[in-house]
């Protein structure tokens, strides 16, 4: 039987990486909002865009995930090469993916024809697809922090 103070570490750990997961997920999507207003007139801007907006984030989804969530006190050179180099291949795999499927939604299966206006603002058919794919990113993104990048 879990003690009842194990059972409160590893909720403590899962609880902070969804909190720090929503907000990652918010800067990237401020991000993304922003890049789609710079480069309107680009081509496929949503995919440039969601690129950028991925940078910022995984940068800031990184000094969060280190310090607050799993706690890697470690800023030894060999240590901090090994965790990014791990932390952005793992999310370079889950870009790939959101971008894939960003592309699938957006120029396949049409969700560029969705718009909706909310309380005054336009909800896109881009950013409805971008919502979709944020949880199965973070879902992705939890397992290769949990037990490759941030494994005790």
């Amino acid at each position: 039987m879990m003690r009842k103070s194990d059972f409160f570490a590893k909720s403590k750990e899962l609880v902070l990486y969804v909190f720090f997961g929503v907000l990652t997920t918010a800067v990237n999507l401020g991000f993304f909002c922003v890049f789609e207003i710079v480069l309107a007139n680009a081509d496929n801007s949503y995919l440039y865009s969601n690129a950028l907006a991925w940078f910022v984030s995984v940068i800031f989804a990184y000094i969060t995930n280190k310090l607050f969530v799993f706690n890697s006190r470690s800023w030894r050179v060999g240590v901090i090469t090994k965790e990014v180099i791990q932390f952005f291949g793992a999310r370079i795999f889950s870009f790939v993916i959101e971008e894939t499927g960003l592309w699938l939604f957006v120029d396949l299966f049409g969700f560029d024809r969705l718009s909706y206006t909310v309380l005054g603002y336009d909800i896109t058919g881009e950013l409805i697809s971008k919502l979709i794919l944020a949880v199965i990113v973070v879902i992705l993104n939890y397992f290769f922090s949990k037990f490759v990048i941030f494994k005790e």
